[in-house]
């Protein structure tokens, strides 16, 4: 029940796909081309392109070959009629080489339809990943979901793993399914004309004569089943959103889990993460049953629609086969261009749960899109007083009219004239809360919300609290975010030494998790024998010894000191413990001001 609950209250909060730019198909269809078409006007636009062509021609060949085996049917049904055993094994040998054909087309059309799936779905992933990783927008979307500016996306992994594979593949069923039905309609509508003939009635007290009247029946039978079956399946659309969505959210709160396995096991948290992911999982639960019912009463008149459409044209036309007017060959060829006819009209019937859920990957797409494109927007309460401004370029670190705001829009922190010179060693000091992150990040260039000029020097690194050990080699996480092999074993195994951790030397190439094989503090060292292996002249560190020991923090500030000395640059450190202090000649202070916080240059000690 309470899983029930919170998936109710969860599909509150849920948007609407039914709303905002993807509210009419019209719009829609232009959002899809929007995301379709750059890759048709890419570097590889003439291997798509031809793929396409060709893809498209194998289409046509399928409906051609329709088209004769609808003929075939005629004259091998009327030799059966007349038992005329002769023509009988004539239209055999014809039959083979037509399955023949007709095989050959189904097997590559699936093949290049697939490779040119894979192609695309290739291009869209590189081409997302690098507007999601470019600029720093990854950060900034997780900052403004955070801070509940603009619309957002939501798991971003699932939009680019997933969603884009959906969408490529259901953009080429789907269009090529369309295409298939038009071609299938013009070929067949003129042989069911010609073989209908005409129906005559009396209304009025006055004759009426409908030539091709199959069609016409064609035609109104697949209007209305297309009516009906839009209003019975369009709920599918939404449903299909939601349960994307709901998924995505189920996946990422399952991978917390994981991440943080440590912390939720110390804190005896395993009923509380159970309880949560019951929640979560209750509403993907929920919204699927809605998701079966629909589709149920979808079947259930698609089913009656299509056993329907098996016995529809032999009613209609049975009349003039029993008059002797047409043949069993002629009935047989009606039935099948019937079919034909009514299958291309019926398209719209038959597609529309694949339509449903390839809408809802579609706007799932578009807004993760314009979230990209738009990665921040905010409504501020302060007017900022001069321009964003930040280069790397001089010898030292300078911040002029420097603005921090939050992700509410209000003024965190602000700093004026404040300079970093060479050999200079400077520690950032204040309250909790005050903005001494944010002002680090402003100076890295990463916070969206900073205005005025930061001039940050070359060759700097910063140093964070946790650092990112990605999967894989220990080798690896040392280099990163440099090559594997960047470093000589020996060089590593001398910064391992230096940091008190030459036990992991022999380590090197073991592939684990390292994040969470070791530990805070081991991590922090592995984040300082990078820097001495990069050799930086500025470094920036937050908190970045906050996990070690006084003996190893002392030793490890005392080698990353000399180091930027050496190099010609300085250290700015983010700290809380005073012992800290002792390391830095340097102290820049953040008071409590009329509006947030304000750096001042205080003495050091």
């Amino acid at each position: 029940m309470n899983g029930a609950r919170t998936a109710q209250v969860a599909e509150e909060a849920l948007p609407d796909p039914w709303s905002g730019p993807g509210r009419s198909w019209g719009v829609f269809l232009k959002d899809a081309w929007r995301l379709a078409r750059p890759y048709f006007h890419s570097e590889e636009k003439w291997r798509a392109r031809a793929m396409l062509a060709v893809i498209v021609a194998l289409n046509l060949g399928t409906v051609y070959m329709s088209v004769l085996f609808n003929q075939w049917y005629n004259v091998f049904y009327n030799a059966l009629q007349d038992k005329n055993v002769e023509v009988f094994w004539s239209q055999m040998g014809r039959f083979s080489w037509l399955a023949v054909i007709a095989i050959i087309l189904a097997v590559y059309k699936f093949y290049i339809t697939q490779l040119l799936d894979l192609r695309w779905r290739a291009w869209m992933t590189r081409n997302y990943l690098d507007k999601w990783l470019g600029h720093h927008r990854y950060y900034h979307l997780e900052l403004a979901r955070q801070g509940g500016g603009a619309t957002v996306s939501d798991n971003p992994d699932q939009r680019i793993q997933e969603d884009i594979a959906r969408f490529t593949g259901s953009s080429l069923g789907i269009s090529m399914g369309l295409l298939n039905s038009v071609v299938t309609l013009v070929s067949f509508i003129g042989i069911l004309w010609t073989l209908s003939g005409s129906f005559s009635f009396t209304l009025g007290g006055q004759e009426w004569t409908l030539p091709g009247y199959m069609v016409w029946v064609a035609i109104a039978y697949c209007a209305i089943g297309s009516v009906i079956a839009h209003y019975i399946g369009r709920i599918l659309i939404r449903l299909n959103f939601w349960q994307e969505w709901r998924e995505a959210d189920f996946r990422y709160n399952l991978v917390r889990v994981r991440e943080y396995s440590e912390p939720i096991a110390l804190d005896r948290g395993e009923p509380a993460s159970q309880e949560q992911l019951d929640n979560r999982f209750g509403a993907v639960l929920s919204n699927y049953l809605r998701l079966i019912k629909a589709q149920k009463r979808l079947v259930w008149f698609t089913s009656f629609f299509q056993q329907a459409a098996i016995i529809f044209p032999f009613l209609v036309a049975a009349p003039r086969y029993f008059a002797g007017a047409i043949k069993l060959g002629d009935l047989i060829q009606i039935s099948s261009a019937f079919g034909k006819v009514q299958d291309s009209l019926s398209w719209f019937v038959d597609a529309y749960p694949a339509l449903a859920s390839w809408r809802a990957t579609t706007e799932r797409l578009n807004t993760f899109d314009r979230g990209v494109a738009d990665s921040w927007q905010v409504t501020t309460e302060v007017q900022p007083t001069a321009p964003r401004e930040h280069v790397v370029a001089g010898q030292q670190l300078q911040l002029q009219h420097l603005q921090c705001l939050l992700p509410s829009g209000k003024l965190q922190v602000q700093a004026d004239g404040l300079e970093l010179n060479p050999g200079d060693t400077v520690l950032v000091q204040g309250p909790s809360g005050s903005g001494k992150s944010t002002l680090l990040r402003a100076i890295a260039g990463i916070w969206p919300l900073a205005f005025g000029r930061v001039q940050l020097p070359e060759h700097s690194m910063f140093l964070p609290q946790r650092p990112y050990l990605p999967h894989g080699s220990l080798r690896a996480a040392l280099a990163y975010p440099a090559q594997e092999d960047a470093y000589a074993d020996a060089e590593i195994r001398r910064v391992l030494e230096i940091v008190r951790m030459l036990h992991l030397a022999d380590q090197l190439d073991q592939r684990e998790n390292w994040g969470h094989k070791l530990s805070g503090g081991e991590q922090q060292r592995v984040a300082i024998a990078r820097a001495l292996l990069r050799q930086p002249k500025w470094v920036f560190a937050d908190e970045a010894t906050s996990a070690l020991d006084a003996p190893t923090e002392e030793l490890l500030y005392r080698e990353l000191i000399a180091m930027v000395r050496s190099n010609g640059g300085g250290l700015l450190s983010v700290a809380h413990r005073q012992s800290v202090a002792a390391f830095h000649d340097g102290l820049w202070l953040l008071e409590p001001a009329e509006e947030g916080f304000v750096v001042r240059q205080a003495k050091a000690g």
